[in-house]
């Protein structure tokens, strides 16, 4: 019985937050689909490019949190703070798993992978869609 409360609670607040998705947020989960795609499809185990991809998320995230910081300004909640760090791990280390493989811009060579990140998304937005018009 427990099981099945936190199961439906969990389920209750997964619909809610897809309702309250702004486009611009259902956009930034694309490309986090996009991007683990990609990784998956193209992944490469050597730590110097995980390493040096944290590092660059911590310079450029640190360089971010900077940028968007004023004293008036109201404070950054923790997701934030979190996808400015994230995204630029995520965009250097997909540059140097896309290096040298065909891709044009961030597209691979493989018709295959580009159909299944794209099914993905639009399976993504699909479910948002659903939540914002049957989510109670």
């Amino acid at each position: 019985m427990k099981g099945a409360v936190q199961t439906e609670t969990a389920m209750r607040f997964v619909i809610h937050y897809m309702k309250s998705l702004t486009l611009g947020r259902a956009l930034l989960w694309c490309y986090l689909i996009w991007y683990l795609v990609m990784a998956a499809a193209y992944f490469d185990p050597s730590p110097q490019l995980w390493l040096t991809s944290a590092g660059l998320s911590l310079v450029i995230g640190c360089a971010l949190v900077l940028s968007v910081s004023a004293p008036q300004a109201r404070r950054l909640d923790r997701w934030q703070i979190f996808r400015l760090f994230c995204i630029p791990f995520c965009a250097s280390s997909f540059a140097a798993l896309a290096k040298a493989r065909g891709f044009v811009l961030v597209f691979p060579p493989n018709i295959a992978q580009t159909g299944l990140a794209l099914a993905l998304c639009a399976a993504f937005l699909a479910l948002v869609g659903v939540a914002r018009r049957f989510g109670g």
